[in-house]
């Protein structure tokens, strides 16, 4: 008995079904179903930022400065003055603003307040960009520049000094009693326009364990870092201390060290699931709905009522023999509409996609659906946490 001779076209049928299984397979290997790198997580403890601040003068101002009210602009001004050598008439201690007025254009300059955020492992001579804000009567900073300012820490040392030429994108004029502006023209920033000038001490290099945070409490996603840190490294090298913080064992050595966090940084894990949240911004009827949310059986009916009035005004006229006089007459019509909403049905336990779809049923507005949402999670059928911002 022949064997039957094999066809090309099976074979090769066989072959590429073949070739995409194995492709499938390796796809679903190679790529982790929604895995996330511990960096994107989490944060180290002992790289957080602090926040700095300082008092300075920006000038160069075309008399949109604070002027010769703002007194300690002029006092500002006039101590700044001194300290570069530059002198005037009359006594140095006296800070009368009417005579520095005479000799300095104090409309030209203006007092403000100057801000950032100095990163934890910032070493002297990096730059950091600033923000620049008014405290006085100036109304514009448009191309000003900003003198040089000592920027402080809440200790009180020195960490940065800022000097430079504002960047300000807005825009405002006046004229004939009208006024235009874009955007807020009393803030501005400065671009690398601060240089760091001390080190803010850290335990990174020093600390047997470092403290790894992450960015919302969750008991699950810890674990799930400290599965993967032990499973790459060996056990105990990762250990919780609560559901935002645990702890790593680091090398000594600093250059293994930076190794030994940059692996950690980039291992895939798996986050926990987050808590089921309704988030409604009452301002914008902004609704954004997480799709763990759950609703237990419910009847909802939602409807509104519009009253409207039209006025009508009509004279009387009296009849010519009458005697009487030709009034005025104003007929009300009053009309009360509610409209026909029909009643939707929630059965229990039905996800987003559900919830959405019944109220777009009903033509609900985001008014109307925030006030869906209140009253479901006061009968205490939303089985979610409410947040109104």
């Amino acid at each position: 008995m022949s064997t039957p001779p094999i066809s090309l076209s099976r074979l090769y049928r066989s072959w590429l079904l073949s070739w995409v299984a194995v492709c499938v397979a390796w796809v679903g290997v190679a790529t982790p179903c929604r895995a996330d790198r511990v960096k994107d997580l989490a944060v180290l403890a002992a790289g957080r930022s602090n926040q700095i601040i300082g008092f300075g003068l920006v000038a160069g101002l075309q008399g949109t400065g604070d002027g010769s009210d703002v007194s300690f602009t002029a006092q500002s001004m006039k101590a700044m003055l001194k300290n570069l050598g530059v002198t005037q008439d009359g006594p140095l201690s006296d800070f009368d603003s009417s005579t520095l007025t005479g000799k300095v254009d104090v409309k030209n300059v203006a007092a403000v307040l100057v801000t950032a955020e100095l990163p934890g492992f910032a070493k002297p001579g990096q730059k950091l960009d600033v923000n620049v804000a008014t405290i006085g009567k100036a109304s514009s900073l448009r191309g000003g520049t900003l003198l040089l300012t000592s920027m402080r820490g809440t200790d009180g040392q020195i960490y940065a000094l800022a000097q430079g030429p504002l960047t300000a994108t807005s825009v405002s004029a006046s004229g004939a009693g009208s006024s235009v502006s874009t955007g807020v023209t009393t803030a501005a920033r400065v671009p690398g326009g601060a240089t760091v000038e001390r080190v803010v001490e850290n335990p990174f290099a020093s600390a047997g364990q470092l403290i790894i945070n992450v960015r919302e409490g969750d008991f699950s996603t810890v674990s799930a870092i400290i599965n993967a840190v032990n499973d790459k490294f060996g056990p105990d090298v990762a250990n919780a201390i609560d559901s935002t913080s645990l702890t790593v064992r680091a090398p000594m050595d600093p250059s293994q060290r930076v190794a030994f966090m940059s692996m950690v940084e980039n291992l895939d894990v798996l986050p926990g699931e987050p808590p089921a949240r309704v988030v409604v911004n009452s301002r914008t009827g902004t609704v954004v709905i997480s799709r763990n949310v759950k609703v237990t059986a419910a009847a909802v009916s939602h409807g509104s009522i519009t009253v409207s009035i039209a006025s009508t005004n009509e004279v009387s006229q009296p009849n010519a023999l009458s005697g009487g006089t030709t009034q005025a007459v104003a007929n009300a019509d009053v009309k009360v509409n509610e409209a026909n909403k029909p009643m939707f049905l929630f059965q229990p336990g039905v996800d987003l996609r559900q919830i959405v779809d019944a109220v777009n049923q009903v033509g609900a507005a985001p008014s109307a659906l925030i006030s869906i949402l209140e009253a479901l999670k006061s009968s205490g059928s939303l089985r979610a946490e409410l947040v109104v911002i």
